[in-house]
């Protein structure tokens, strides 16, 4: 059965073992690189250019995987924290130095409410993060947002909920991997010159790593994310011990604390809304569990419940301390050409600089900064899946590689991302204000869907969890709000690509719709037989080997077959045609004069000619071009042939009642 699949009685996943089919069965199962065998019993050796590819492939990706292997490649708890959650845990490396950031306009005294604006965004962290367990409770298939503002809101909400993910997702790769480049350059500043290339190869490097599979891009990521976690609740922990029981203050003693507090009222609440809204990056990647459900282990939807609220403490604890001990060490960003980062600054005042403790902190931050973008690349590629299978993307984006991983929505977004590090030169401070604005409208819509999918349903433990969908929502809302507000004129770009996108993918739905009714049969029709004569043409260049199988072919599929030769030179014509007619006699030649020397126009012209002559009262038939080609043995030699007949492809291709058939020739035959 074409296009189908029989379920494997006795297999294991991954089994790639050769299915003969019985003669006369309809079914057919393709075993994977076993069946390169009988393909080299029947049509010679693989090619020394096909035997390197697949060398490649199965170097970088791996040997393919069978569909029935997909289960084996979910995800356990424990690998999917280190997966999903690399991204918001990491956002706790530069969302204090945002927040410091703004606040140091106000004088050195405002720097030390870093640790209220912090505790503030902590304690929406928590109310997000309660809102997105209902979503993973709720809608156990994936999708996050998409999935709610779909079944609730319809198709324009949920296509701005997906663009405003799609959008976030990709800045998260771009900030995530200039962000690490930055906690080098802190360790090293004789590598400030190069960050760009050093960034652009990573995102190289993780795009080659998902490409191989989501286990095994867990097992890549898994180390990184616990030795930060480790390193960074060490430094957390030493650091508050020297500043409560040790007594240790930077330059922000308690009399400046207290300075600070008497200073709040004129400080104003505008600048405290900024750095909320600078901090709240903090915040991003919190979404990626909901969407990405299907990629966990059974009971999907509740280890997905789990591993949320897992992050989301971690997060918490990291961001607030990481900040109380900036804060308390009087630690600031510096902007310089050769700048440590706020928490490179934090690590040496607790580690001590240049010291082992400290690199490997260091190492530690920028290894979960490169790899926190791979929520995105297993995020990104799911979400684009999914509307791919509903018609709003390119259907390229549904294909699983030889790895069972979205191979065109992987390599998408590390194109993309990778260009958006390089035209900002590696800086992460002139990424983030395009940051975080698609993430929290995309918050609102799916808490808002979520209140209408409990108030609609009234399912068990409804009027409990309305309510904190509910909350979510309002503040969400009011955040989205403030961040746009907080950054623009850049946030506004984001909330421009937003309906690009919506319209881009509404033009991509038409036209799947479009091709739907056109090519739609239905149930009930009675298939008739070929009723419709048909013709060939086969545009030759002379009598040669690829010409003759060419009208050999021909001679299968119909009756009337004939042969064309355009050409410039009469006499060249008259030659073929004596030589023709002496060695292909069943088959009549014509031959077309050219003065302009066009090989195109005449073909069609005679297609034409031959259309116009049929009678009126019958329908016309089918003209089937049959193109000879020679198929070149290396690909450097594929451009010395057949780019006639690539113009004459491209010209028939579409042309009424045309059908064009190509006919290759190898050495071999």
């Amino acid at each position: 059965m074409i296009g189908g699949r029989r379920p494997l009685q006795g297999r294991k996943p991954g089994d790639r073992r050769v299915v003969v089919p019985r003669p006369h069965s309809p079914y057919f199962r393709y075993t994977g690189p076993g069946q390169l065998t009988a393909r080299a019993a029947a049509s010679g050796p693989l090619t020394a250019r096909e035997r390197t590819w697949a060398t490649i492939r199965r170097v970088l990706i791996g040997p393919p995987l069978a569909s029935e292997a997909e289960i084996g490649e979910r995800l356990s708890k424990k690998k999917a924290l280190a997966i999903f959650s690399s991204d918001a845990i990491s956002s706790s490396a530069y969302a204090t130095e945002e927040i410091l950031r703004v606040l140091i306009l106000g004088g050195a005294a405002a720097l030390a409410f870093g640790l209220h604006v912090s505790i503030a965004i902590a304690l929406l962290l928590i109310v997000v993060a309660i809102s997105y367990r209902q979503v993973c409770i709720a809608y156990p298939t994936g999708g996050g947002s998409y999935s709610v503002s779909k079944a609730n809101f319809g198709r324009l909400g949920s296509l701005v909920a997906a663009s405003a993910l799609l959008i976030d997702y990709v800045m998260t790769v771009a900030v995530s991997t200039s962000s690490a480049v930055e906690q080098i350059t802190s360790a090293i500043p004789e590598l400030t010159d190069v960050r760009v290339v050093i960034g652009v190869s990573a995102i190289t490097l993780i795009t080659i790593g998902n490409l191989r599979g989501l286990r095994e891009s867990g097992n890549i990521f898994a180390l990184p994310t616990y030795l930060f976690l480790g390193s960074a609740l060490l430094m957390i922990g030493l650091g508050a011990y020297r500043i409560l029981v040790n007594d240790e203050h930077g330059s922000f003693s308690p009399d400046l604390i207290r300075q600070a507090q008497e200073t709040a009222q004129p400080l104003g609440p505008l600048l405290l809304v900024r750095a909320f809204a600078a901090g709240s990056v903090a915040l991003t990647g919190t979404e990626a569990i909901a969407t990405g459900v299907r990629a966990f282990k059974p009971p999907e939807a509740r280890n997905a419940a789990t591993t949320l609220a897992v992050m989301a403490g971690l997060l918490g604890v990291l961001f607030i301390g990481i900040t109380f001990l900036a804060v308390n060490f009087g630690i600031t960003h510096i902007d310089l050409p050769e700048r440590q980062t706020v928490v490179a600054q934090v690590a040496a005042r607790v580690y001590g600089n240049n010291s082992v403790p400290f690199f490997l902190f260091q190492a530690f931050t920028a290894l979960l900064l490169f790899l926190a973008a791979n929520t995105s690349f297993n995020a990104f590629p799911r979400l684009a899946a999914i509307l791919a299978e509903d018609g709003f993307m390119p259907r390229h984006f549904s294909f699983r590689g030889d790895r069972l991983a979205f191979t065109f929505g992987v390599v998408v977004l590390g194109a993309v991302a990778a260009s958006l590090v390089a035209v900002a030169g590696g800086e992460t401070h002139l990424l983030i204000p395009l940051y975080a604005v698609g993430v929290f409208i995309d918050f609102t819509i799916s808490q808002a869907g979520m209140v209408k999918h409990w108030w609609t349903r009234r399912s068990p433990g409804w009027r409990r969890r309305l309510p904190i969908n509910a909350t979510g929502c309002v503040l969400t809302a009011i955040v989205a709000v403030v961040v746009t507000a907080a950054k623009a004129p850049p946030s506004l770009l984001v909330l421009l690509l937003i309906p690009v996108l919506v319209s881009i993918m509404l033009l991509i739905h038409g036209e799947y719709e479009a091709q739907t009714r056109e090519l739609h049969v239905r149930e009930d029709a009675i298939l008739p037989g070929p009723h419709r004569e048909q013709r060939v043409i086969i545009p030759v260049n002379g009598i040669n080997r690829a010409v003759v199988q060419a009208v050999n072919f021909g001679r299968t599929i119909a009756t009337d077959v004939r042969a064309i030769f355009v050409t410039e030179d009469t006499e060249e014509g008259d030659r073929l045609r004596h030589r023709w007619e002496r060695q292909l006699p069943n088959v009549p030649l014509v031959i077309v004069e050219s003065p302009y020397r066009a090989l195109v126009g005449p073909v069609v012209a005679y297609l034409d000619v031959l259309d116009a002559a049929w009678p009126p009262d019958k329908e016309a038939p089918i003209n089937i071009v049959v193109l000879p080609e020679f198929v070149a043995r290396h690909w450097w030699d594929r451009l010395l042939y057949n780019q006639s007949a690539r113009r004459l492809k491209s010209a028939l291709i579409g042309r009424e009642h045309t059908v064009v058939a190509d006919v290759p020739y190898r050495r071999e035959h």
